[in-house]
């Protein structure tokens, strides 16, 4: 099986260093108004670049990880363009310009983005001394729980809209079943599922979304 990129252990302080700082920086900066407009277009870099560094991290490139690697991708970006045009997935949204381009009024960054999000849930849940099953809920759930505090965030960045109405339980749900799905699969086939970044870089999208929503509630 081939292995990683050997990464050698004095840097890897470094690199977490240098996310924390770049999570931190973008927190900040998307909330000064003499920063924003620099800031936002970042957004799609940041998705990209996590994901870079968090493959650099995986430790078993076996041909049913790279089936993982596909399918995440295209489940992740395909779900988002049915949810758009027929808002039976997820409910009635749009995508706005805070994540790039758009093909068939979806960026595909967004693909990129299930991907890193289903990677580190899996990794990170996959410690847990339950079954399988068990697994697959609480990834699922974890995923969910990101995603209360990613909608905000999202609207207020032009991620994506609600068109003014409250974000419906149905996306939740979207969420939820999508992601059991991708987790089903995960778990089946058979690589290493462990990698030291994934709980880092979890843990920033939670502080990053999470400090946002704080930061608009006092603004």
């Amino acid at each position: 099986m081939a292995a990683s990129i050997p990464i050698a252990p004095r840097y890897h302080s470094a690199i977490r260093t240098v996310l924390v700082l770049a999570y931190v920086a973008g927190t900040i900066g998307l909330h000064m108004p003499f920063l924003a407009d620099y800031f936002r277009p970042l957004s799609p870099f940041t998705l990209i670049s996590s994901l870079v560094v968090l493959m650099l991290y995986h430790a078993d490139w076996r041909p049913s990880f790279c089936l993982y690697l596909i399918v995440a991708l295209l489940v992740g970006y395909l779900v988002e363009v049915v949810g758009v045009h027929t808002s039976l997935i997820f409910g009635e949204y749009a995508y706005g310009q805070g994540l790039g381009a758009k093909i068939w009024d979806v960026p595909p960054v967004i693909g990129i983005n299930w991907l890193t999000l289903s990677y580190c849930c899996g990794s990170v849940c996959d410690q847990l001394k339950v079954p399988v099953w068990a697994k697959v809920i609480a990834a699922s759930s974890l995923m969910v729980g990101l995603d209360f505090f990613i909608e905000p965030v999202a609207v207020s960045l032009d991620f994506w809209t609600w068109f003014g109405q409250p974000i419906p339980i149905k996306n939740y749900v979207g969420w939820w079943l999508v992601s059991a799905s991708l987790f089903s699969l995960w778990y089946t086939l058979p690589f290493r599922k462990e990698n030291r970044l994934a709980k880092w870089l979890l843990t920033l999208q939670f502080f990053f979304f999470a400090m946002h929503n704080l930061l608009m509630h006092f603004r």
